[in-house]
């Protein structure tokens, strides 16, 4: 089989690691952000979550805290990662979910927020007409869409082109006139873009519209061929004042994901069903195809600090700016 071609992910043994009783312990204790209490205070806490795989891994906390009268934790669901990055500059974000490069770039730029976890473990395909496209150097010639410059698919799967012996500038076009992931999903599935680089689970939403596309590279993989290290793709972020004032909840809430991510991965029909109720996904057989292509590992940011380190140090490496201008500190990691 072509090295190309989608197979199973295999993510390390300590970040896959599905453990029944930790999801029986989930129904004792979803809540991870309820009513305080006198000996353990906790505050009125805001998670912003990006609409996708991100959202995806903690739908089940997001459905308990919807049902609850008094939550001290409230999700917030945004579509594109500068609006979460804008909530953070307002000071209206407790908790956050973004790229791991915009993590380190808020970081760098005076943002003081930690990384406390990683959720997501890449979630990025190439989709494309031409089923002929089997190797990297199929690509010669071709155009291939992806979201606004400098954002991580495009950084990414340049990196990948450079590692796989073609120019990006050269050899292809990288058309970006469609900015946002919502808008690329959407000239996709009316068939206005032949070949792109799109995530789970717009990638499910856009097959499932547009027959006529099929999966070309699962590019999760062909960076860890290039590189030889996992993509932690995603940034599960606490600002150092709530880490402070609020130890305790925020590790409820880290719990509460954890268990969450658990449960979706293991009953995916169950957790297609709480996915459509919130709007995160259209429908359940979407859903279900979804996620397991959707990177979905939670990992707690202090046993996974080298892997982080590795895949900042590529984007360091290729563009110092991509992360800020310099690597983050050891303060960065919680």
């Amino acid at each position: 089989m072509n090295h190309l071609t989608y197979k199973n992910r295999n993510f390390p043994a300590f970040i896959r690691v599905l453990s029944v009783w930790v999801i029986v312990l989930f129904t004792v204790s979803l809540t991870g952000c309820g009513t305080g209490s006198g000996e353990n205070p906790e505050g009125n806490l805001t998670l912003v979550t990006l609409k996708g795989p991100s959202s995806m891994g903690m739908v089940q906390l997001t459905d308990s805290l919807s049902r609850e009268k008094n939550p001290t934790c409230h999700v917030v669901m945004v579509n594109e990662p500068l609006q979460a990055r804008k909530l953070m500059l307002e000071g209206k974000a407790d908790i956050v979910l973004l790229p791991m490069t915009m993590a380190a770039i808020s970081y760098n730029k005076g943002l003081d927020y930690r990384l406390v976890a990683v959720p997501v473990w890449g979630a990025l395909y190439l989709y494309g007409e031409d089923t002929t496209i089997t190797r990297w150097e199929d690509l010669k010639g071709k155009t291939v869409h992806t979201m606004a410059r400098g954002m991580t698919p495009d950084i990414l799967f340049r990196y990948l082109l450079i590692g796989n012996g073609l120019d990006p500038d050269k050899d292809l076009t990288l058309d970006y006139r469609f900015p946002s992931h919502i808008d690329l999903a959407s000239a996709m599935a009316m068939g206005k873009v032949k070949l792109g680089v799109i995530s789970e689970p717009q990638a499910s939403q856009v097959v499932q519209k547009n027959h006529n596309l099929s999966l070309l590279m699962d590019l999760n993989h062909e960076w860890t061929a290039t590189t030889h290290t996992p993509m932690p793709q995603t940034a599960f972020l606490a600002s150092a004042s709530a880490l402070e004032k609020y130890p305790k909840q925020i590790e409820k809430i880290l719990a509460a994901c954890e268990r969450s991510t658990l449960w979706v991965n293991n009953y995916p029909d169950s957790a297609a069903v709480l996915l459509v109720r919130h709007k995160i996904l259209d429908g359940t057989d979407v859903a279900v195809r979804a996620i397991p292509k959707a990177g979905l590992h939670f990992a707690r940011a202090d046993s996974i600090r080298t892997l982080v380190k590795d895949y900042l140090q590529v984007f360091y490496t290729l563009d110092p700016e991509i992360v800020g201008g310099k690597m983050p500190d050891e303060a960065f990691y919680h």
